[in-house]
């Protein structure tokens, strides 16, 4: 991390669901490159932890509770942004959730609606949110996932939430150019507590890292470096795309 540049000095960044796994690793890479970086999650010991963390490495770092599905939490996540630092450059949206391992046609109608509300809807209303504050020439991530390309039995309705991310991509970097950037990295598996129950299984482990060319897994460091491109002026040219980062499992031509 002591050899990295600063390409994001004097810039502000918010990153969703930051306080542990890729989101966490996301926000580190940006305070590490400069930004002052506003982490959030649900549980404010998660927070004050991950806080107390990042402020030992020498960041500039402040927290907030924020529940993407929870509206008034939202709307303070953003003006709490904006009465410390007064602008916003760089929007992580990372909040995600896997309620079920149902297939689609046993999925209870509540857990639709919560894995929409979660995955897809809070990213849009995050959005709707920060938007009046965006400065020009700032950048939105999206973090989709390699199963929004192949959504597995698994993981159905998670992958097709992430499937759903990459349109809205497109149709973002649509609406908010030529002054707002937007793109979507879409990691693959990454050792985190939220993909445990696939990673740490030696069976689908040995499977994926033979479906990968890279015969590896992920880090969430690999995640963070894509995250914080597609964010910094070295992709000043690039909007609407997604960054597959999967050591090469098969995603797309």
């Amino acid at each position: 991390m002591e050899k990295i540049g600063k390409r994001f000095q004097g810039k502000v960044a918010v990153v969703t669901a930051s306080t542990q796994g890729i989101g966490f690793s996301i926000a580190k890479r940006l305070g590490f490159e400069g930004a002052s970086v506003v982490i959030s999650s649900r549980n404010q010991k998660n927070v004050d932890k991950a806080v107390e963390t990042l402020r030992a490495s020498g960041l500039q770092v402040f927290g907030l509770v924020c529940d993407v599905s929870n509206s008034q939490q939202r709307k303070n996540l953003i003006e709490k942004t904006i009465q410390k630092y007064g602008k916003i450059d760089v929007i992580v949206s990372n909040a995600a959730a896997d309620f079920s391992i149902d297939s689609i046609l046993e999925t209870e109608e509540s857990v639709l609606d919560k894995s929409w509300e979660i995955n897809v809807k809070a990213s849009i209303l995050i959005l709707q949110e920060a938007a009046p504050h965006l400065e020009k020439g700032s950048s939105v991530v999206l973090v989709s996932s390699i199963a929004g390309y192949h959504p597995q039995a698994l993981m159905a309705i998670y992958g097709v939430t992430k499937t759903t991310l990459l349109g809205l991509t497109k149709a973002l970097a649509a609406e908010m150019g030529p002054n707002t950037r937007v793109n979507c990295i879409a990691p693959g598996f990454v050792p985190t507590n939220f993909s445990d129950f696939i990673t740490k299984n030696d069976e689908f482990r040995k499977a994926i890292e033979e479906r990968t060319l890279l015969k590896r897994l992920g880090t969430r460091e690999d995640m963070a470096a894509a995250a914080a491109f597609l964010a910094s002026e070295e992709a000043s040219f690039i909007t609407g795309e997604t960054l597959v980062i999967a050591g090469g499992i098969p995603s797309r031509l």
